[in-house]
This record gives C-alpha cells, sequence and structure tokens, in this order.
C-alpha cells in the first residue's frame, strides 16, 4: 500500500507528516541502539542498516541494487550480498536543484532495469510535501548503474490530470507495462491505488484505474491523517499476480501488508481482476521490536532457491514515519493457492540463516 537528511529541510517535514503528511528520513535523528551484531559467515541479523525507509531491491548479473528513502538525494547501494548491505559501498546519482517542483521530499526511489536501460522512479515536491508530491524518473544507459550519467527525464504522470501521486513501481503482464502508484481523488486526501498503461519507461498513455482504498479498518489507523494506501509492490507465483502494499498511515504503529491478488493472465487495468484479502498479511510485533512494518520490496537469494522480503519497521512504538525506520530482511514461504505466508517480522538482533549462496 508508508520509501523512506538535512535537518534544514526535514524538521518542518517530521512536524507535518504526524497530522497529514507521509513519511520523511532524517539522519539527525539517533534511532534507537541495535544490539551488537553476531553474526557468523552463515548468518545475519535485522536490521541490516541502522536507517533506513521505504527500502527497494533489484537484482542484475550477480548484484543486488538498493534504494532507500533519504530524503535529500537519491543513492544507490550495490552489493554481492544483502545479508552485507550494511558495509556495501554507496554513491549519490542525483541531487535535487535548489528549488523547483523536484527539490524537496525525495521519497521512495525505485530502480528498474527496462529495455536495455535503467530508470529511477522517485517521489519529490516543491516543499509542501502533502500537496506537491509528484512521480519523476532519471534515465542511465550504462551497463553498471553505479557508473555512466544519470538523465533527468522529468515527471510521468497521466497528461489530463495533475495529482498528487508517490510510490512508483512497475507491473509487467500480457506482453504490456503498466506504473503502479498511490494518489490522490481531486479533492480528497485520501491515498489510494491506482494503474496506468506505460507507452514507454518515462510516459503513460490512457486513463488511470483505481484498484483499492483504505476500505478496512485495519487500512485507517493513524488519528488526524488520511486513511492510506500505499507503496505497491509486485510479486508473482504459479497461476497469480500478486500486489503487496502498506495501508494505514505510517505515523501509526499498525502499518501493515495488504494484498491485492489476480490471475496471470488477466487484465491488470480491470479492477475486477484483482481480489483484495480482507486482512492484513504482515503487521507489528512488539515482542521482537517490529512497529509499523511496511513498504517492502521483494529479492531473491543469490541460488536462486529462497524468496525473500525487505520492509521497514521501528524498533519501539510511537516513532512514526521518521529515521528511526530501519530495513530488514526474511525468508517467506507460499501457501497452497500461490498466495505469500510472510509469517511475522523476524526477530531484531537474533542471528538468522542468510540468503541462500551467500
Amino acid at each position: 500500500m508508508l520509501s523512506f537528511l538535512r535537518l534544514s529541510l526535514l524538521a518542518p517535514l517530521l512536524l507535518v507528516s504526524l497530522v497529514s503528511c507521509k513519511k520523511s528520513s532524517d539522519p539527525g535523528t539517533t534511532p534507537p541502539s541495535v544490539p551488537p551484531t553476531t553474526s557468523t559467515a552463515t548468518t545475519f541479523t535485522n536490521p541490516i542498516l541502522s536507517s533506513g525507509a521505504d527500502p527497494w531491491v533489484t537484482q542484475k548479473d550477480g548484484f543486488y541494487y538498493y534504494m532507500h528513502t533519504t530524503g535529500n538525494n537519491l543513492t544507490l547501494w550495490k552489493t554481492a550480498k544483502m545479508s552485507e548491505l550494511g558495509s556495501a559501498v554507496s554513491k549519490v546519482i542525483w541531487s535535487p536543484p535548489a528549488a523547483g517542483l523536484n527539490s524537496r521530499d525525495i521519497w521512495a526511489p525505485e530502480i528498474h532495469f527496462l529495455d536495455g536501460k535503467w530508470y529511477v522512479y522517485f517521489t519529490a515536491g516543491p516543499g509542501n510535501c502533502c500537496g506537491g508530491q509528484r512521480l519523476w524518473v532519471l534515465e542511465n544507459a550504462n551497463a553498471d548503474p553505479t557508473t555512466g550519467t544519470w538523465v533527468e527525464k522529468g515527471q510521468i504522470a497521466i497528461s489530463s490530470q495533475d495529482l498528487w501521486a508517490i510510490d512508483a513501481t512497475i507491473l509487467e503482464q500480457n506482453g504490456n507495462r503498466y506504473l503502479l502508484w498511490s494518489g490522490q481523488e481531486v479533492g480528497s486526501e485520501q491515498q489510494n491505488l491506482y494503474i496506468a498503461r506505460m507507452a514507454s519507461p518515462v510516459a503513460l498513455t490512457g486513463s488511470r484505474t483505481q484498484l483499492s482504498r483504505p476500505q478496512y479498518a485495519w487500512e485507517q489507523y493513524g488519528s488526524n491523517t488520511p486513511y492510506v494506501n500505499e507503496g505497491p509492490q509486485v510479486i508473482k507465483h504459479g497461476s497469480k499476480t500478486l500486489i503487496v502494499y502498506s495501508a494505514s498511515h505510517c505515523s501509526s504503529d499498525e502499518y501493515a501488508l495488504g494484498l491485492l491478488s489476480a490471475g496471470s493472465t488477466a487484465d491488470p487495468m480491470n479492477a475486477a481482476s484483482w481480489t483484495k484479502t480482507p486482512t492484513p498479511v504482515f503487521t507489528k510485533d512488539p515482542a521482537d521490536r517490529a512497529y509499523g512494518p511496511g513498504h517492502n520490496a521483494f529479492f531473491t537469494s543469490k541460488d536462486g532457491k529462497e524468496d525473500w522480503v525487505i520492509y521497514h519497521a521501528n524498533l519501539a512504538p510511537n516513532q512514526g514515519c521518521g529515521g528511526a525506520r530501519n530495513p530488514r530482511i526474511q525468508k517467506f514461504e507460499w501457501n497452497a493457492d500461490d498466495t505469500p505466508n510472510f509469517g511475522t517480522p523476524a526477530p531484531t538482533g537474533t542471528p538468522l540463516p542468510r540468503p541462500g549462496g551467500e
């Protein structure tokens, strides 16, 4: 369904986010202490970084490329082992202009390899996060996205609609490519999930379709804030295409993951193709210090045999949308009906087996 800095820019944002805005990340905020890592060659501990909201990862040519919300730039990590992300080298690949429509509140970046080039989709605005956020795209033709030149390709939107939009991701089905995101209707701050067909990696075509809105009580936590569906992520298994999304406001410890399912050959633009699970599929676990788990992504182990989810959570209650959120990874299984079984958040600070092949 919330990806995830400069204190001079984000101090106002953190205050606003507690009322009606989505997310921020502030490295000036000292996260709660994390138990010392006791991992050996075969184990790791969560969280894998001390801070990092809205984590995203993709795989290519034996490497993982990772991003998360920094708030003031786009930073890219490259690693051969996700369990060793904490020691990976990072590079700032884009910094915003001093002023303008994409100069502030840089959120939820995702890197995708499409049609032989790399693209980063991200959220940014002019500084009034509750009204100005839009979706933007960068392009890089180099084989290694940590090298070469990143070119700003502008805003990606439906030409007839200039509406608040965040958390873009990609769905490919039936030979077509689609953009998924969290957006709003005219005159409303409620966040819903939308889909539109892509004419190219940097342009949409046609109209959008609403796929989900926060209709259940577990999608409506967060006092004095808009109801929220955001952070859609796509995974396919067997006969199904699945959208795992984040629900409720990020200021709430009840932030959780929900699920939409469709057939693997269904028309994803048809809202009737999708079935919404009426209960959340991943929720907080105070015993294991995981509050507000959400805004996930997926990857497979290096040996190709295991499916893993990466998500952010807070270590303590009432920490909301700030820089205390940190990324965690854990292996998950599949139910007989081809839906994911995430279980509960893995214990914080406890040695866990590394992904297969690491």
